[in-house]
């Protein structure tokens, strides 16, 4: 498909300008104005002046690319990965981690206050991860068939564009996925002139080492629980804060003195299963299928006869629970869209004590916090963790408790 032509109002492709960085975007990307006129820069960091170069102008507002720090932030460090401002991956390599976790914070008081309507809402400063590098147990790369003059990049997509970035190594990842790397890039090289299309490579460390097969059962242990899981399915990939992220779940989700918890798109069991001493009886649901017979077989594996696991749909979950909604604690861990709609109703109707909301999007969370307050729930408050130190990427938990008892 033709890309549309270029609109060149307000500013001539490639025009070069100069102007001041006052804020970042949630998309992590510096902001500031041209008589009024948002421009939006990446790589850039609140208090710079930077000349910039235009490449596209939508209707209120244009997207520049970083061609010199004028002035710089006190807070601009060196990137550690010379792929940095290329490679799409990370936004944030350039700004002191203090203050990644200080914006990070903010994206979410701001989030709760413009889409939640909770401009007072309690958000705590942001917990850090042990890491800040060589946090994540999990790599994708991606790769296209060789290009016409015989280039075979493997990587991630260009900041902005629909284009690959050949990447050797990744900072992120632990040390063990990029000592794996190279020998996965020239297997894959050495058959690229048999490709017909793309794909997505899978470097996943687990218990079993390096694993590369996206349909390999692959094992982990969090706080005394033994989980086995797909290598290619959705796990949380920052092993070193995520003991504490379910810790502190765990305990909010009891601190009302629930009996019970329902563990809402609970994956392959980790919040139920860490929880099982915590709490008399734990229900998982799960829309997938082979999620609940992972989380199922990891019940047994502990030895958590108190915990059950079923498939379906999030907005049926309370057909047939037989807990009572008053001593019930919900963990609600939807994916990156939030929940449906029809679960949200259902919750209301349900009306269980507390509710935790584990989010990766800080406004499809708020979006739906707002439906909870409006439907009888306090916002107690929210905290964040920075499960992906170097990227706009935050987990924020919510905490709701229930202000009118059924």
């Amino acid at each position: 498909m033709r890309a549309p032509p270029f609109n060149a109002k307000p500013f001539a492709y490639h025009q070069e300008i100069t102007l001041d960085i006052e804020t970042l975007t949630n998309l992590g990307a510096g902001l500031g104005r041209v008589e009024g006129w948002v421009v939006m820069v990446p790589y850039t960091l609140p208090g710079e002046q930077v000349r910039a170069r235009i490449f596209r102008n939508h209707a209120n507002y244009s997207d520049a690319d970083l061609v010199e720090v004028l002035q710089a932030s006190p807070e601009r460090r060196q990137p550690v990965c010379p792929l940095f401002g290329d490679c799409g991956g990370c936004q944030y390599q350039h700004l002191d981690y203090a203050a990644q976790l200080d914006w990070k914070t903010r994206q979410v008081r701001e989030a709760l206050a413009r889409l939640g309507g909770l401009p007072a809402a309690d958000v705590r400063p942001a917990r850090p991860s042990p890491r800040v590098y060589h946090y994540r147990s999990k790599l994708t790369p991606h790769y296209e068939r060789p290009r016409p003059d015989g280039s075979f990049p493997i990587g991630f997509l260009r900041a902005g564009r629909r284009l690959l970035v050949d990447v050797p190594q990744c900072p992120l990842g632990t040390e063990a996925l990029n000592a794996a790397m190279p020998a996965v890039r020239a297997a894959l090289t050495a058959r690229a002139g048999q490709l017909r299309r793309g794909g997505t490579l899978l470097l996943r460390e687990a218990r079993e080492g390096v694993v590369t097969d996206h349909a390999a059962v692959v094992t982990a242990e969090i706080n005394g629980a033994v989980f086995q899981f797909g290598a290619g399915d959705f796990f949380q990939n920052n092993p070193f804060v995520l003991p504490e992220l379910i810790e502190y779940v765990l305990a909010e989700a009891g601190a009302g003195g629930a009996r019970f918890l329902l563990d809402v798109y609970c994956g392959v069991g980790v919040f139920a299963l860490c929880g099982r001493a915590r709490f008399e009886r734990c229900l998982g649901v799960e829309v997938s299928g082979e999620a609940v017979r992972h989380a199922q077989a990891n019940a047994r594996r502990n030895g958590a006869a108190n915990c059950v696991f079923r498939a379906g749909a999030a907005e049926a979950i309370f057909h047939g629970v037989d807990f009572p909604p008053a001593q019930t604690a919900a963990v609600l861990d939807p994916p990156r869209a939030g929940c449906e709609p029809a679960f949200l109703r259902q919750l209301l109707d349900y009306r269980p004590a507390r509710v935790v909301y584990v989010s990766c999007d800080p406004a499809t969370q708020a979006r739906d916090v707002k439906i909870l307050v409006a439907g009888g729930y306090r916002l107690e408050h929210a905290q964040p963790f920075d499960l992906f130190p170097q990227t706009r990427h935050i987990e924020s938990v919510a905490t709701l408790t229930l202000e009118t008892p059924s």
